[in-house]
């Protein structure tokens, strides 16, 4: 079972061929990432040496949530985090100094969970009425409005953290769920036979690399070795699945099975890309975050959310994978 792979065109390989800094010493870069099923272009990157061979002294930080990352980020601390692309709606928002260098994976598998005693979840309208958990505030959040929006029907939105809801649900204090990936096996686990799920396309997270204003005006050549790797690493995956799951669980540790992963990446498109679909979210993002009043903002226009955008070094090293309007 082979995940969706973006193409990775050949000329731009051969360009990569030619980026390792020529400085004689290591460029230091601070990477926020924490080892996750969803970005291989990261684990091969690192287990091949390529950001080595680029010339990077590479020092990776782990963050308890992209959020957390981002605040690093815009603080000063790290180069370039990973994350979620809702964080960077924020960011918009606030006129935060940054840029959105690469989106490494698309996840399609987003999903309603529920309990079968309360409902069986086979349509948008049966949600109607029902008590609905979530984590306001977040991608969950706008997923499960979204869809509730576009079936046109109205339900009791209720705010929970990430680990309340699987809990929340078994005891009946909510009929179905919006919430992070991560959880979705502990909730058909917990569940059992009353595990419930609607899948809708209303959103996909994108999993994206953010670099600081620093990295991004002092530092051009550095962040393009960085992506250049990565472009590289992300040619492997499409080449060798098989051996990019085997990284991926190597820095996971063997926290899941390899063909549990493999399931998984079903629902994950991998590629590198800077595209439309990314700009189109993070439009829609930052207008629903206005709306709901979380952030007291205009809505921001095209050209706003077209700057968040610094896809100078993935166009350097791979043309074909910007699509930006």
């Amino acid at each position: 079972m082979k995940s969706k792979l973006v193409p990775f065109a050949a000329a731009a390989f051969a360009a990569i061929c030619a980026l390792p800094l020529t400085a004689s010493a290591a460029e230091k870069f601070v990477f926020a990432w924490t080892p996750n099923p969803q970005t291989p272009q990261v684990d091969v990157a690192l287990a091949k040496g390529y950001f080595k061979d680029a010339g990077l002294d590479m020092k990776l930080v782990a963050f308890a949530s992209g959020r957390e990352g981002f605040e690093a980020l815009i603080g000063g601390q790290v180069d370039v985090t990973f994350m979620a692309e809702f964080p960077a709606a924020i960011g918009i928002l606030r006129g935060q100094k940054f840029g959105i260098v690469g989106d490494l994976a698309r996840f399609r598998g987003s999903r309603i969970i529920g309990n079968g005693k309360a409902t069986q979840l086979q349509s948008p309208k049966d949600l109607a009425g029902l008590k609905l958990g979530t984590t306001l505030g977040t991608n969950v959040d706008f997923y499960l409005k979204e869809v509730l929006a576009k079936a046109g029907v109205k339900a009791t939105v209720v705010n929970a953290s990430p680990g309340d809801l699987v809990p929340a649900l078994v005891r009946g204090d909510i009929a179905a769920a919006t919430m992070f990936p991560t959880f979705y096996g502990v909730a058909k686990k917990a569940l059992g036979a009353n595990y419930r799920e609607l899948r809708s396309s209303a959103y996909s997270p994108h999993f994206i690399l953010a670099a600081s204003d620093s990295v991004l005006t002092k530092r051009p050549k550095v962040l393009q070795a960085f992506i250049g790797a990565l472009a590289k690493a992300d040619a492997d995956v499409k080449a060798n699945p098989s051996a990019a799951q085997d990284a991926v669980l190597k820095n996971l540790k063997a926290a899941m099975p390899k063909d549990a992963l493999a399931a998984m990446w079903k629902d994950v498109e991998i590629g590198m890309v800077l595209n439309k679909e990314l700009f189109d979210l993070l439009k829609a993002q930052t207008a629903w975050i206005v709306k709901q009043g979380n952030i007291k903002a205009n809505v921001p226009t095209d050209a706003t959310i077209r700057a968040a955008f610094a896809d100078g070094p993935l166009k350097a090293v791979n043309g074909a994978a910007v699509s930006l309007p």
